[in-house]
């Protein structure tokens, strides 16, 4: 069993090719993504979606039941719309936990997860510890305005989770870390 992380799926969305450009159409998107995170995922493995799985869609089901993994999911600013037209049966039919922030134990490590960058989490005043990391999205790519910049510089224990700098898959910590060291 491994342990996952991604973020700012954006299944459905289609304005989201705005800037994911390398996708022609929605469908190709999405088809893509659900590929490469079960090509990547199998039916016991642990997979944290940090936000924004969808945008103003209704009904997920059909992408949801195609994702392999035990999946947990901390709420994104674009989540809020489709998970009110499920009911919470429905909800627990395909999460594990539903949180706005969590933080969980990880190889010795405290990993506080939220969709949101943060300033500041439980232990990230000691970060020469080396026992405290954030693990957000929100921020897609960002790397066209200052605040991929500033994380990186300022916060070097916050990883973005994001599928726009992660292959469009979730990823391992070890590679969270790597992709964010770009």
């Amino acid at each position: 069993m491994a342990i996952l992380f991604t973020s700012d799926l954006h299944l459905g969305h289609q304005h989201i090719l705005s800037i994911r450009e390398q996708f022609s159409t929605i469908e190709e998107h999405d088809e893509f993504l659900i590929q490469s995170w079960n090509n990547k995922i199998t039916k016991k493995d642990e997979v944290y979606i940090l936000g924004d799985v969808s945008y103003r869609i209704s009904n997920i089901s059909h992408y949801l039941d195609r994702m392999k993994g035990r999946k947990h999911l901390i709420i994104g600013n674009h989540d809020s719309y489709w998970m009110k037209h499920m009911k919470n049966d429905e909800l627990f039919k395909y999460f594990e936990t539903i949180d706005h922030l969590k933080v969980i134990k990880f190889d010795k490590k405290n990993l506080t997860l939220c969709h949101y960058p943060m300033l500041e989490w439980s232990g990230s005043r000691y970060p020469e510890s080396g026992t405290s990391f954030l693990i957000h999205g929100h921020i897609h790519n960002s790397k066209h305005n200052n605040t991929y910049e500033y994380i990186k510089q300022n916060l070097p224990h916050a990883f973005n989770a994001g599928v726009d700098i992660n292959n469009f898959a979730p990823v391992t910590f070890e590679e969270l870390k790597n992709n964010n060291d770009i």
